[in-house]
Formats: structure tokens, sequence, C-alpha cells
């Protein structure tokens, strides 16, 4: 899984892609929001994690603007502040809030394999309906 780890400076940002790198997921690093699009469009992440202070709802609004970035999740992680403390514009805008300190090994990796997971059902090509027999009058 290719992740696009955004923190609000290069540490941060480093960070992040250690935590998720130890993982097992293929990390790029961006500083700050304004990285996110170059970043986006040379790495093309299934995945962007994101301090979640850089969350906005203009900013993921833009996002979803941009073909690179539109259909990809956002996790929001936070070093500092828990799920319930966070802003509601930003839950909003995003698949789940994380505090980074209580995530254990199992369950990050399970966060990773339930946002990798198939969202679509792919209809063979040759599948037909076919309509049900007429009932039999009694």
């Amino acid at each position: 899984m290719r992740v696009l780890c955004v923190g609000r400076h290069a540490y941060l940002s480093e960070h992040l892609c250690r935590f998720f790198s130890d993982l097992g997921a293929e990390c790029h690093g961006a500083v700050g929001t304004t990285e996110v699009v170059a970043a986006a469009m040379q790495f093309e992440p299934q995945v962007v994690v994101s301090d979640c202070d850089l969350l906005t709802a203009s900013l993921l609004e833009a996002w979803t603007n941009e073909s690179c970035l539109a259909k990809v999740p956002v996790l929001a992680v936070s070093l500092t502040r828990r799920p319930e403390e966070s802003l509601p514009e930003v839950v909003d805008g995003v698949m789940g809030v994380v505090y980074l300190p209580t995530l254990d090994r199992a369950r990050a990796v399970a966060l990773l394999e339930g946002i990798d997971r198939p969202r679509n059902v792919v209809v063979p090509a040759d599948y037909r309906v076919v309509p049900p027999p007429p009932a039999v009058a009694r």
C-alpha cells in the first residue's frame, strides 16, 4: 500500500513515514499541504495520512477537485488530541481520526487492510440476468 504522509514539519512527516513503513507500507512524505498535490501526482497514494491540525473543510474540498487525490481516502492522525477532541469539520471530511499513541501494530495493520479493501464489485462481462420462469397457474 502506498501511503502519503503529510506533516506540518519534516520531523512529523518522517515520523509518520517510519510508523507506516514499519507496517509494510510504501511511504512518501510531504511537509505542509502545499506539497501534497505534487507528491500525489508522482507517488499515486492509496491513502493520505495527514496531521489532523492541517486539515480543513476547504482543503479537503480542494483535494476532491484534483484527479490525483479525488478518490484517495484521507486518514487524520494526531499525536496530541484524541478523536473526540478533534474539530467536527475535520471528522466530516475524512475516513477516520486516529490518536497515534494508542494505535498498536495489530490495529494499525487492520486499519491499512481496511483501507486497501476493494470497494467496487466487478461484474463479469458475460453476466446476464436470466428472468425467472413463469409461474404455473393452478
